[in-house]
């Protein structure tokens, strides 16, 4: 039962990566392109603990590429919000 949840996860991660894909495609913005890319890091996040199948995947190294994903979010956000207030003070 657990594998089933892992597996619908893993596809909702794809979806949204795939989501966000269709938006970067029409607007060309690069803050989509690193949503896309972060979501399907959390997917293959829970692939490997799928995988693994370790009980505390917080104490191994399945949790590196979530780790990535919240990284690459949080720096294509400070990234805009950068971009945003160079732009207001031109």
């Amino acid at each position: 039962m657990i594998a089933f949840f892992h597996g619908m996860a893993t596809m909702g991660f794809i979806f949204a990566g795939l989501f966000f894909l269709r938006f970067w495609r029409r607007t060309k913005e690069g803050l989509f392109i690193v949503f896309a890319l972060a979501f399907w890091l959390l997917a293959l996040n829970q692939i490997f603990i799928a995988a693994a199948g370790s009980e505390n995947p917080l104490l191994s190294w399945e949790f590196l590429p979530s780790l990535g994903a919240f990284g690459l979010l949080i720096a294509a956000i400070l990234i805009k919000n950068f971009e945003a207030s160079r732009k207001g003070r031109r």
